[in-house]
């Protein structure tokens, strides 16, 4: 009998409704603002790839049918069922639901399994018979994980703790050392006493998405701002730290040259099984998550083996905590090669999108093999609306299609921000044919005025 496979433990190998509830997942750690809200819808795109072939995609902003259209092209989907422009900057995804029954009801009636970004009070995907899952609104287990356990664990404090009675038996594994502030003034005293040893400490809020609430502080800085105090209200100022008690102090681990930054992915079924998916490398600038590349080859053996091995006894504590369905754990890898976990999610991230992703060229394309690199924001020359960036994007692509690369765009609605920018993935046979693809995509899109005549030429 063939073993169970990651996606069997997901989806049980089906097609699936996604629900890209970003925004309602993050509000439950994290302040919210229209701001943060319309970021957190921005990335919601990303539902198009919370499973390698969804059968419908529930998104809160509008998205153009025919971006839908080129992913389908590329990755052989069969015809997905849209529904976007469910929510705006003053709702979320569950409000937006809540005022279409006739929706909720199409995506109870469908029998499918749904999957929702992470765990969501008041809008959840209940497990049924088979993994299939059926739509409900109460929150209390989904195939996102239970909502007890994915709001313990997502706390930083408490997957330390975790990490920290795990580590003993992983001789690659090096726990940071983390201690909790317990006030503002126990914060400034921390922090004086290691920038007084000309220590760089780590700065984390309780909870933090995509390096929200997390702070590389040196001892440089607080010299230069005047001192512990005056650097802390600075953070807090520029919106970087949260107000209020609950700050960590972590050990700064210096990075490894070539691999500062891997992730670990996994699935936990329903029976608490867990599947492990695969080791990324995150591209991360300062702290802040960009992107991921997956695939053969891009992770040493000698990295991913005890990153795996570590992440599948991580995924092993969550099943006996309740946890069910999407998690992962991120390292960062200092220059000797240990591997200091820094955090745990929960939930879908940046990464399983990459994994997705390879999965379902794979399977279409064959044979095995296809490396995968997301990037979620690539800046923009110009506010482009979504029709004209598409149209930007498609020259770009067949372009890339003649060196045998694959572009595919995984986030099309914020290219009119102030900060315009598009995310996208790059997928080809090997990371040279990545990194250079990488090199003309960013050219192109940065300085649209001096290469579109000529993709524009090529392309005809």
């Amino acid at each position: 009998m063939r073993a169970a496979s990651w996606q069997d433990a997901w989806t049980g190998g089906r097609r699936a409704v996604h629900l890209g509830n970003v925004a309602d997942f993050n509000a439950q750690f994290l302040p919210q603002s229209r701001e943060l809200r319309r970021l957190g819808h921005h990335y919601s795109c990303l539902a198009a790839c919370y499973t390698p072939h969804p059968a419908v995609l529930v998104l809160p902003h509008h998205v153009e049918e025919g971006w839908l259209r080129m992913l389908a092209d590329a990755l052989a989907w069969d015809p997905v069922e849209l529904h976007s422009g469910i929510a705006d900057e003053d709702t979320t995804l569950a409000e937006g639901l809540a005022a279409r029954p006739a929706l909720r009801q199409r995506i109870g009636g469908l029998g499918l399994p749904v999957r929702p970004w992470g765990a969501t009070a008041g809008l959840a995907a209940e497990p049924g018979r088979g993994g299939a899952g059926a739509y409900g609104t109460d929150g209390t287990h989904t195939a996102g994980g239970s909502l007890e356990a994915v709001r313990r664990f997502e706390s930083k404090a408490e997957s330390h703790a975790l990490f920290t009675r795990l580590a003993p038996g992983h001789p690659a594994v090096r726990v940071p050392e983390q201690r909790p502030a317990g006030s503002p003034r126990g914060l400034v005293r921390l922090v004086r006493e290691r920038a007084a040893l000309g220590r760089t400490v780590v700065l984390k809020a309780p909870h933090g998405v995509g390096g929200y609430g997390t702070v590389v502080l040196t001892a440089d800085e607080v010299g230069t701002a005047g001192g512990p105090r005056a650097a802390l209200r600075e953070l807090r100022a520029a919106g970087v730290l949260p107000p209020g008690d609950g700050i960590l102090v972590e050990e700064h681990i210096p990075a490894h040259r070539r691999f500062p930054d891997l992730t670990f992915d996994g699935v936990i079924a329903e029976d608490g099984g867990v599947h492990p998916v695969g080791v990324a490398v995150m591209d991360v600038e300062g702290v802040n998550y960009r992107g991921a590349t997956v695939g053969p080859g891009v992770v040493p053996k000698a990295l991913a083996a005890p990153a795996r091995a570590f992440g599948e006894e991580v995924g092993r504590a969550l099943a006996a905590e309740g946890h069910r369905g999407w998690y992962d754990i991120d390292f960062v890898v200092d220059p000797g090669g240990r591997l200091a976990p820094t955090e745990t999610n929960l939930r879908l991230t940046g990464p399983a999108v990459a994994f997705m992703l390879r999965a379902r060229l794979d399977a279409v394309r064959g044979p095995a093999g296809h490396v995968v690199r997301t990037i979620d924001q690539v800046p923009l020359g110009a506010r482009l609306a979504q029709p004209a960036l598409l149209d930007q994007l498609a020259l770009v692509a067949a372009r890339l299609t003649r060196f045998g690369v694959t572009l595919l765009p995984t986030i099309p609605t914020a290219g009119f921000e102030e900060l315009p920018t598009v995310g996208v993935a790059l997928a080809a046979r090997s990371l040279d044919e990545l990194t250079a693809a990488e090199a003309v995509l960013r050219r192109a899109l940065l300085e649209p005025a001096d290469l579109w005549g000529d993709l524009e030429s090529e392309a005809g």
